[in-house]
């Protein structure tokens, strides 16, 4: 007797066992994704823009990987240039973030979203592109690992700290002017020239090794640069210069720098203030940047 009970309870937790999984909830179609978010997204922390590193175009490596040509995403085919050299394009930028963010991109490096990268349809991978954003003359470098975007009229898709670097991540899109970067036209890049000063207290800024500054930021038009400039020097004694970069195409960008600035608390509140005043998000470079 005491056996049939037994048996009998078993075979009533088997079945509770079986009910239980089959009334549990199907995975969602997110859990079915490589992606873990439906819907991309900028981070849920705030990003400081003097965290993020400028990209500094190096020699190439470059392989197969990302780099098949022709190759076909949502039934349209694309071709891969054969060089980078003498690209140049202006259109419209969008940008991407927290839902692919720790995924592999097209050549198999990781994405994150707080360094300065791109997608783009047509370009080598890896390669380096200037992007210049034409609302307000911003301009940075970044590092083309991805292909996209394939929607819409979009010619780059830009990591979330690259739009946050040309002022248009919580806009969402921005007019831009791409133009191809290479290693030696970079290394001219990075030959730096002080233009004009502003004033009389800015000729005797010295530009030895290692000063920190706070750039406030980088303009194609020198007006523009030293409209900005005028109203930061409002804003502080510390001395603001304007410097001038050649381009890869024998342009001047026009950088406007606060500094050197050595106390923590100075870049804290001229950080403060330049945001404050809605003229950029500054971010800390010594003067070899």
């Amino acid at each position: 007797m005491n056996q049939i009970i037994i048996k009998s309870l078993i075979s009533s937790l088997g079945l509770s066992l079986l009910a239980a999984c089959s009334n549990a909830p199907a995975p969602s179609s997110a859990s079915n994704s490589r992606y873990s978010i439906h819907q991309d997204r900028a981070p849920t922390r705030t990003l400081n823009i003097s965290t993020i590193p400028e990209v500094i175009p190096e020699s190439l490596n470059r392989t197969m990987a990302g780099n098949k040509s022709p190759y076909t995403v949502l039934g349209k085919s694309y071709r891969v240039l054969t060089t980078e050299e003498g690209y140049s394009e202006r259109g419209v930028a969008s940008w991407y973030g927290e839902k692919f963010h720790g995924h592999k991109t097209s050549n198999g490096e990781v994405f994150d979203m707080y360094l300065a990268s791109a997608a783009h349809k047509s370009l080598p991978i890896p390669s380096f592109l200037r992007v210049t954003n034409l609302d307000n003359n911003r301009s940075i470098i970044v590092r083309v690992n991805d292909r996209g975007p394939f929607h819409g009229d979009r010619i780059i898709d830009l990591s979330y700290a690259a739009a946050m670097k040309l002022g248009y991540a919580d806009r969402g899109t921005a007019r831009v002017q791409l133009d191809a970067v290479t290693v030696s036209a970079a290394r001219q890049d990075r030959h730096i020239s002080q233009a004009a000063p502003l004033n009389s207290e800015s000729l005797s800024v010295s530009l030895a090794g290692g000063n920190k500054y706070l750039q406030v930021g980088a303009f194609l038009e020198l007006s523009a640069a030293r409209e900005v400039s005028n109203q930061v020097e409002k804003m502080t004694n510390v001395p603001v210069v304007i410097l001038s970069v050649n381009t890869a195409d024998n342009r001047l960008i026009h950088r406007v720098r606060v500094g050197p600035i050595s106390d923590p608390g100075e870049i804290r509140h001229i950080t403060r203030s330049v945001v404050a005043a809605n003229l950029g998000s500054p971010y800390t470079v010594t003067d070899t940047d």
